[in-house]
Order: C-alpha cells, then sequence, then structure tokens
C-alpha cells in the first residue's frame, strides 16, 4: 500500500526521463542538464527523476521537467519503458521516457531542483550520458525520424510564421539527408497544410522570403481520413 502519511513519499524503482527537442541555426537539439548531486554529480544527463506516489506518471514527467529546466506547458507524449536489469547501477530502476518537440525560443532554461545547470546541446554534439540515457536518446531520434515521414509534427520546432527553406532545414535536420528543394515544395504546397500568411520577412541580408504558418484544423480533417504524410 502505498504510505498515505508520506504523500511526497518517491518510488526509487520508477523514473522518469524526458527527450525535449529543439531546432536553431538549422540543427537538431536535445535538452540536458547537469546534475547536482548523487552518483552521477557534474555530468549532463536527459531531465528526469522520480515519481511520486500521489502523482500520476504524466503529472510526474511535467513536473520534473518544470523543477529541473524552467520549461512547462507543453504536450509530452509518453515513448517507451527502458529496464535493462543493469541500467542503474544502485538497484534495478524501470525508467518511463517521454518525448517533446519545441521551439527553444519560446522558453527561458532556469536550472532548479537537482539541477545546476541546463543547456541545449546540438545532437551529434552529445557527451557521454549517465546510466543509459544515450540509448534512450538514439531510440527517442529514430523514433523521431520515422514519424517525421508519416505525420508533419515538426512544424512544433518552428515559429508560427516560417518560411519553407526554414522547413526543409528542419526536415533536412531532422532526416540526416539533403532533399529536392523543388520536390519538398511542391509536395508540401499540394497537401494545403501551408497557408501564406500574405507576408514577408522583416530584417534580412537576403531577398525576404514569403512566411507561411501550419494549417493544423486541415491536418486534423486529413488524419481523420486516414491521412499519411510522405515526403
Amino acid at each position: 500500500m502505498p504510505p498515505n502519511n508520506f504523500p511526497d513519499s518517491i518510488i526509487d524503482t520508477l523514473s522518469i526521463d524526458c527527450l525535449i527537442f529543439g531546432f536553431k541555426d538549422g540543427e537538431l537539439d536535445i535538452l540536458l542538464v547537469k546534475h547536482a548531486e548523487g552518483i552521477s554529480k557534474d555530468r549532463w544527463a536527459l531531465p528526469g527523476g522520480w515519481i511520486q506516489y500521489n502523482e500520476s506518471i504524466d503529472d510526474a514527467a511535467n513536473r520534473l521537467l518544470h523543477s529541473l529546466t524552467g520549461v512547462s506547458n507543453i504536450y509530452l507524449e509518453q515513448l517507451r519503458a527502458f529496464g535493462h536489469v543493469d541500467r542503474y547501477p544502485a538497484n534495478r530502476v524501470i525508467t518511463i521516457a517521454y518525448y517533446a518537440l519545441v521551439n527553444a525560443d519560446n522558453y527561458s532554461l532556469n536550472p532548479g531542483f537537482t539541477a545546476s545547470d541546463v543547456q541545449w546541446f546540438k545532437i551529434h554534439d552529445i557527451p557521454k550520458l549517465p546510466y543509459d540515457h544515450n540509448e534512450i536518446l538514439y531510440f527517442g531520434y529514430m523514433h523521431l525520424k520515422q514519424k517525421v515521414m508519416n505525420e508533419p509534427i515538426g512544424f512544433n520546432l518552428l515559429p508560427k510564421k516560417f518560411t519553407l527553406h526554414q522547413l526543409q532545414q528542419l526536415y533536412e535536420a531532422i532526416l540526416e539527408t539533403s532533399l529536392d528543394k523543388p520536390n519538398f515544395r511542391r509536395k508540401l504546397l499540394n497537401m494545403n497544410l501551408l497557408k501564406p500568411c500574405n507576408e514577408k520577412q522583416e530584417d534580412v541580408s537576403h531577398r525576404a522570403a514569403q512566411l507561411y504558418r501550419f494549417d493544423k484544423k486541415m491536418y486534423d480533417k486529413l488524419r481523420e481520413k486516414g491521412f499519411i504524410f510522405e515526403l
């Protein structure tokens, strides 16, 4: 039975780890925290920690992310559980991984709780992480690659108004490949998922490009009909 007299007691065999992907300067980022205490002190890791007896796993994921990084009010989707017998050195611990795609410019980072620092790292410039965090990150990245080929989830990583060039840069960064510019743009525009803002970029040194926004209502309608997003 849960210790009702101690509502903040933790379940020390079950944890949460969060994969928060961002996009900046044409490259994919991942949010990491530096541990301030414990067996992984001074090492960079995925934001996470123990689940409390009095909260759901979804609530735990949001609480831990906010208390460690300052990031809040985002939709965290459950990825999968990781439970290798020796993934945690002290005792048997199963972790539930969550992930989210965010526009990094929309969030201020503020380390707290058991974190001494929090930073965005380029996806290909990740230090050796503790436990099985590198494995979790790799699995999440492969999942993102697969999913972005079937539905336009990557729009969450962009500003509300973006150019077709920015959109192509995003897909190229996630998929790690070059995409044919005319073909990519034709497919995206033919899907009617982009709505022109009737605006152009401002304060740029090159020719100002047309701005677009993602039409989520159209996307939801297409998904109801069994829509598949193919590049």
